[in-house]
């Protein structure tokens, strides 16, 4: 425990003041939190933590997640102190301080970069966004994940290039969160020993005291689990934290967990106020009190004694500094010993692609019958991962059905036994799969998890934060729509597709054959700051014959002219499809064409990418002055009114499924060629 009036008790109380003047100004925050786990985070930056503030995105640094993340204040207080240092999105050191003193005055106004939850692509040193509860330890498991893989892929004899550790801090809210435990579950499955969660065991949340709905053993869940636990009494203790940490430092055979108790305490002695604790600032008086019970200034804001910057830089910094250029160092002997290793570290460290990753990807001959887009995806997969070594990534226990394991030489599992696997088995854990996809970005491993569509509302707040945070996760979603058939309504996605589109910053891709699916995999792994779902089909797809049908480059366009009128006439019909409906539109089409109508099928993969077009292209491939237009999609029609004009037909669904044979369900619900025929026959005989 720090000594009354220590330099340690200075910097303990400061990093607690400045929580506490940020919050006021705002008038808006989470203070008591902060003022709590000061004295745990303080003890782990300045005795532990493996981390240079000049550089803070050197790839070997210790990991420290603020899963709490209302409590955002300690972080940027630590951010301030420790002088961490700014990136830009291009990774170019910028020299400048991730936290100035003046952001911490600006604690949650517009455009401060100390937003009211850390926000991973604002704030420099910020690991991950957590703002929902629990996602930050679950993407934490996928950073600890990513450590050991690095590790595997990169370090050789004498070349320890990856070994660093992952923290995080959490609190009961992150405990009740299902997505916690599907992720400690798995954690613990693969004897993570680079992982320690803190555990902030404070027994409030924002309706009272824990006890009106949370009364579990936390520390026999863990067990339970595999995990280590670990004990600390009192939030103040800090040779008991420090003890605690170095034995989670130790133990490298499983995960660790600290159980701290903290009690959430003011100006009154045992004064305990949850609304404080949850999103309110303490008033005035209570600040005074506060700060007098600190021994602190009573009226000063935003204070930092002499002598709290240079004991940072005296040990934190100086350490990070010291381990940041050995590691250089050993770069660059390693570079000369292992140059191709080398260059891919840097490669995937700027996400930045090795050259001819994608020589291999295949080209579909025409073919009536045709593959799923789930088989063709599969080959374009196998073909692009040996040349692309740190794409990685599985199933929720389905990739047997999403077709996504890695089949060439060498892929291997990724297991406890074993940390050099491509193929990672996330278990039934749609959700925390999603978050541990995101720890694997923020690493900058290309990372991808697959699933039914059906399922990507279990994975809907991972998938929001990926575009949140502009990181270029994959996520293959397969069994894309009734087709599913017989598995029934429950299985069969609706208005899955409607709410991806709504994310923004995602690119939501469904190809119509195999050779969109290859166009489509390109796309993707070209992004850099973008997540994008592959929406694939069961059922297989014709592939097009692309000497009659124009070239599926057009993907990467968003939507493009697959077919159109003889003769550069223009056309009097568009038909719109995606997906399996593209085929649909084409059948039809050829009937049109037979009878003399001046047709066009656009095959329209991405709304997104569509929209990223200029003015003149999207008029090209959807001329406003041809209103005769029929939409196809077997999904919500929610949307497609923009495309199909407020006079077009809109071919999609507007109910749930139905568990029947293929054949039935397209009958019942208007997935046939004659159905696209007859809407496209009506809209030609419409009146303008």
């Amino acid at each position: 425990m720090a000594a009354p009036g220590s330099i340690d008790e200075l910097c303990v109380n400061t990093i607690r003041t400045l929580c506490i003047d940020a919050v006021q100004a705002a008038n808006s925050g989470h203070p008591g939190t902060p003022m709590a786990m000061a004295p745990v985070v303080y003890t782990l930056w300045q005795s532990f933590l493996r981390y240079d503030p000049d550089d803070p995105i050197w790839p070997n640094r210790d990991r420290f997640v603020l899963s709490s993340g209302h409590a955002s204040t300690l972080l940027y207080s630590l951010l301030h102190l420790t002088g961490v240092t700014s990136v830009d999105e291009k990774y170019e050191r910028l020299g400048t301080p991730a936290v100035a003193l003046d952001d911490l005055r600006r604690f949650r106004q517009l455009d401060s970069k100390c937003p009211g939850h850390p926000e991973y692509h604002l704030t420099s040193g910020v690991e991950t966004t957590t703002g929902p509860l629990g996602q930050g330890i679950a993407t934490s498991v996928g950073m600890a994940i990513a450590a050991d893989w690095l590790a595997q892929h990169f370090n050789r004899p004498g070349f320890d290039l990856f070994d660093y550790r992952v923290y995080a801090l959490c609190g009961d809210g992150c405990m009740m969160e299902g997505v916690g435990s599907e992720a400690a579950s798995l954690a613990g499955h693969l004897r993570l020993g680079n992982l320690t969660w803190i555990y902030d065991s404070n027994h409030i949340t924002i309706e009272g005291n824990t006890v009106l709905a949370f009364s579990e053993d936390v520390a026999a869940r863990f067990l339970g689990y595999g995990w280590q636990v670990l004990r600390v009494s009192d939030a103040n203790d800090r040779e008991r934290i420090a003890d605690g940490l170095a034995d989670a430092r130790r133990t490298t055979d499983r995960p660790s967990l600290i159980i701290v108790e903290s009690h959430i305490a003011y100006g009154a002695p045992h004064k305990q106020d949850t609304s404080a604790a949850h999103g309110e600032p303490l008033g005035a008086d209570e600040v005074r009190a506060t700060k007098r019970r600190y021994g602190w200034p009573e009226d000063a804001q935003f204070l930092v004694p002499d002598g709290v910057y240079q004991h940072f830089a005296a040990q934190f910094g100086a350490r990070g500094r010291k381990l940041h250029a050995e590691w250089s160092a050993l770069f660059e002997r390693y570079r000369r010993q292992y140059p191709e290793l080398a260059t891919a570290c840097e490669q995937m460290q700027r996400r930045d692609l090795p050259a001819g990753w994608d020589h291999d990807i295949p080209v579909f001959a025409a073919d009536p019958k045709g593959l799923a887009s789930r088989d063709s995806s599969a080959q374009v997969l196998n073909a692009i991962a040996p040349r692309l070594p740190w794409l990685i990534g599985g199933a929720a226990d389905l990739a047997p059905s999403t077709k996504t394991r890695l089949t060439f030489a060498g892929a291997g599992d990724f297991a406890a036994e074993d940390r050099s696997g491509r193929n990672f088995h996330f278990g039934i854990r749609e959700h925390a799969m999603g978050s541990i996809l995101n720890g694997l970005s923020v690493s900058k491993l290309r990372a991808y998890g697959s699933g039914f569509l059906i399922f990507s509302d279990y994975m809907k707040a991972p998938i929001r934060l990926s575009a949140l945070m502009e990181l270029p996760v994959i996520y293959i979603f397969t069994h894309d729509s009734i087709g599913v058939g017989e598995d029934g309504p429950t299985h069969q996605p609706v208005e899955q597709l409607a709410g991806l589109r709504s994310v923004p910053g995602l690119i939501v891709l469904r190809p119509a054959d195999a050779n969109e699916v290859a166009e489509a995999w390109r796309l993707a792994l070209s992004l850099k700051h973008q997540p994008a779902c592959l929406i694939l089909s069961r059922q297989p797809l014709p592939t097009f014959d692309r000497a009659r049908y124009a070239a599926a480059s057009g993907v990467t366009r968003g939507a493009y002219v697959l077919a159109d009128a003889a003769g550069g006439r223009a056309p009097e019909v568009i038909l719109i499809g995606t997906g399996s409906e593209v085929a649909l539109c084409v059948g039809a089409y050829e009937q049109l064409t037979a009878e003399g109508v001046a047709a066009r099928v656009v095959s329209m993969p991405s709304w997104e990418l569509f929209e990223q077009q200029d003015a003149a292209y999207r008029a090209q491939v959807l001329p406003p002055a041809v209103t005769r237009r029929v939409v196809v999609e077997q999904a919500s029609v929610l949307g497609w009114d923009r495309y199909a004009g407020a006079t077009g037909t809109i071919i999609g669904m507007k109910t749930f499924g139905a568990s029947a044979p293929l054949k039935d369900l397209l009958n019942k619900f208007g997935f046939t060629p004659d159905h696209v025929y007859a809407a496209a026959k009506a809209q030609l005989a419409r009146k303008e």
